[in-house]
């Protein structure tokens, strides 16, 4: 891909020190009585406690922004010339679908990031609740609402973070592809609207099949000759935090010291964690291996099945979409350490979007590590082969899809 560059780097060379771990952590706070820091508790601030937030997907820097932001009249520590402090307050950042089941909760974790100066909240109905809601929690960002089609253009003006959770969620037996019909034409209308209004936004897409909604995307913004490769995400951060999540559980390990990559797509097999390359480097039997990559694969049908018809996995889609919001933030505010795995367009494979860990920067995709794809598990490599039929299948149906519709309109 032009103007891209790639990282080469052994697998033990990527510490929880220097990429992700000590990046993108659940969230939570450990306490150290060595490290005296104002910290905030229930977001009330106060200069009593001694905290490390070491494990809060914000991270560090932020939250020492957050408080800085909030406690003004303490006196800032000495800090090393290359550590990153980001800006509190900054950006703009909009949530299309905002009252739905991930646009809320998600809105609300938005809400709290100390790099967000606007949070826009759009859908189709009930916003303004949302909204309402939102506005009474005690952050700096200010909370605004815009309903319906005739206020979308307000919404995205400015916007520096575009965030798409809008469409149908899943029910009980149905897949992905079941929703693809509906969830495309939102997409699509949706993308439509960022090209006219913000085209040089990042694009977060989280609506499903993401597999095929992210290729829709893309051809929609080259329909519109403002398609940017290095700012089209489709959000897989979910994948990814399962993937630690489930091994931490399955090995007993501390869940902040874990990372799994996770490649390929969005759905069932195309979902590929890289459990030898799990950090820190662990044993698994051949057993474990299967067990643990069907449930990762299967981690959205578990949710849905347990709630029985009440809907899917709303609240941890919310969770690991705003840590790749943060992410994000953190690397439009110039933080040059930020990692985070994403379904774009990609020049790893022969297949032209895939989802790997890829470096953050101020323009988007600043750069690829192929080296998370070499050294695989005979495992990995035979479902590495096995995905890729199933997800070239998938973006060629968004792809087409997207070209039937610009079609029909230059037809009307």
């Amino acid at each position: 891909m032009a103007g891209m560059t790639t990282l080469s780097a052994s697998p033990a060379s990527y510490s929880t020190k220097t990429i992700l771990a000590a990046k993108h952590k659940s969230l939570g706070s450990s306490f150290n009585s060595s490290k005296f820091l104002n910290s905030f508790i229930g977001l009330k601030a106060t200069s009593s406690l001694e905290t490390e937030s070491e494990v809060s997907f914000i991270a560090k820097a932020s939250n020492r922004a957050l408080r800085a932001s909030c406690l003004p009249k303490l006196q800032p520590k000495q800090r090393s010339a290359n550590q990153f402090l980001p800006q509190a307050s900054t950006f703009k950042v909009a949530v299309l679908g905002a009252a739905g089941g991930i646009g809320q909760p998600l809105a609300l974790l938005i809400k709290m990031s100390p790099l967000v100066s606007t949070l826009h909240l759009y859908d189709i109905a009930n916003v303004k609740g949302v909204a309402a809601d939102l506005r009474h929690c005690n952050t700096p960002s200010q909370v605004l609402d815009f309903t319906g089609p005739s206020e979308i253009s307000n919404c995205l003006k400015g916007v520096d973070v575009v965030v798409i959770p809008a469409g149908l969620p899943r029910k009980p037996g149905m897949t992905r592809d079941d929703l693809f019909n509906i969830n495309a034409n939102i997409v699509r209308t949706l993308v439509e609207a960022v090209t006219d209004h913000c085209p040089d936004a990042f694009i977060h897409i989280i609506s499903n099949p993401v597999n095929s909604t992210v290729p829709i995307a893309a051809e929609v913004l080259k329909q519109k000759g403002v398609y940017n490769p290095k700012k089209l995400f489709g959000v897989t951060t979910l994948d990814v935090v399962r993937a630690n999540t489930f091994v931490a559980q399955k090995k007993n390990l501390r869940l902040i010291d874990v990372d799994v990559p996770v490649i390929g797509g969005h759905a069932g097999i195309t979902i590929l964690p890289l459990l030898s390359k799990t950090r820190p480097s662990v044993v698994f039997s051949d057993e474990e291996v299967q067990e643990l990559t069907v449930r990762i694969q299967n981690a959205g049908t578990e949710v849905v099945e347990a709630k029985a018809g009440a809907g899917s996995a709303t609240l941890s889609m919310a969770y690991a979409a705003a840590r790749f919001v943060e992410s994000s933030l953190r690397a439009l505010d110039g933080d040059d350490d930020v990692y985070e795995c994403s379904f774009v367009q990609s020049e790893l494979t022969e297949i032209p979007f895939f989802s790997s860990r890829v470096k953050l920067g101020k323009n988007g995709v600043q750069a690829f590590v192929p080296s998370d794809l070499e050294g695989l598990s005979e495992f990995e490599a035979k479902a590495l082969d096995a995905l890729k039929p199933e997800l070239k299948a998938s973006i060629e149906k968004g792809v087409s899809f997207a070209q039937k519709q610009a079609a029909t309109a230059a037809t009307n």
